[in-house]
């Protein structure tokens, strides 16, 4: 018992049939170990130091993939949470298999691939999973565009996005459906320019692009050139010296807000530019307010820059 609980606990305290065996233990023994306690099942051939509602995620991640026989990966919405692109709180784990596997099991979203490579294969947090350009690949097939381009956005920001491996992707699947939609992320979307901090945030960059307006780019450092530190804007039009701030509860009710939230407008008035603030209910509620407000803004001529000495 002592080889499998090292096994285990060094696989989120999981392992599957064909590993116990390799450590000399016969399925009669796990069997006998189940009965007694000692072992929990999880999946046909699975097994766990601890009862089913007390895996960790991972845990449940490794199992997922363990159910699945070999060359099984951990892929789609489940990789890209393991790769922290995108959270998920699905129930269904969603895993990569080999075409010739047909094992189906309750709970896991089973994807079959006729070239799942070594290429595309990596170890992230001891579980085998697809590696991050063919996850992002596999992701747009499952997601909307919006939340593909987020997960590429934050692949950027984590320095984890390798352009190469996704035109390798490309290369290697090109009839598949998320060809097209990646193509199309990489041709029209800034990557890295869109990362949104809250459901807020991102409602608003949805209003946006819902009435047509110039992309803004999304918490970026702005300098006033006023000789104070740069502020940190929720949504900026450069060009047309705008910039939004989505005041959310969270950050902008709390007393210090309060009082630093209108000094940043006024230095940002003097600076040339034009601070607008909006809130959730604006946002979600009545949003052809704010609608009407943005496209007078964005439309209209560039402001100029106000000269040195000037307010």
């Amino acid at each position: 018992m002592g080889r499998a609980v090292a096994l285990m606990a060094s696989q989120h305290a999981v392992a599957g049939l064909d590993q116990l065996r390799h450590l000399a233990l016969t399925p009669r023994r796990v069997q006998h170990w189940a009965a007694a306690g000692r072992l929990h099942r999880i999946y046909a051939g699975v097994y766990s130091l601890v009862p089913r509602q007390l895996l960790t995620r991972e845990g449940r991640w490794m199992a997922a993939v363990l159910a699945c026989g070999p060359g099984a990966v951990l892929s789609h919405r489940a990789a890209a949470a393991l790769h922290e692109l995108r959270r998920t709180d699905r129930t269904n784990i969603d895993v990569t298999v080999p075409r010739r596997s047909s094992r189906v099991h309750a709970g896991i979203d089973v994807h079959r691939s006729a070239n799942l490579t070594r290429a595309d294969v990596t170890i992230a947090g001891g579980i085998p999973c697809t590696t991050v350009a063919r996850t992002l690949f596999d992701l747009t097939e499952v997601v909307t565009r919006r939340q593909a381009e987020r997960a590429f956005d934050q692949a950027d920001v984590m320095e984890i996005l390798d352009l190469r491996a996704v035109e390798d992707q490309l290369a290697r699947n090109p009839k598949r459906a998320a060809a097209s939609r990646v193509h199309s992320i990489l041709d029209e979307h800034y990557i890295g320019t869109t990362l949104t901090d809250s459901e807020l945030e991102e409602a608003m960059f949805a209003l946006c692009r819902r009435i047509g307006a110039p992309q803004p780019l999304v918490n970026r450092w702005v300098d006033l050139h006023d000789g104070e530190p740069p502020i940190k804007a929720d949504f900026v039009w450069p060009r047309q010296r705008v910039i939004v701030e989505t005041d959310g509860r969270r950050f902008h009710g709390t007393h210090q807000a309060r009082e630093r939230d209108p000094r940043r407008d006024q230095r940002a008035i003097l600076a040339g530019w034009t601070p607008i603030r909006t809130t959730w209910r604006q946002v979600m509620n009545r949003p052809r307010e704010l609608e009407q407000t943005i496209v007078r803004l964005v439309a209209a001529p560039p402001r100029p820059r106000p000269r040195a000495g000037q307010a």
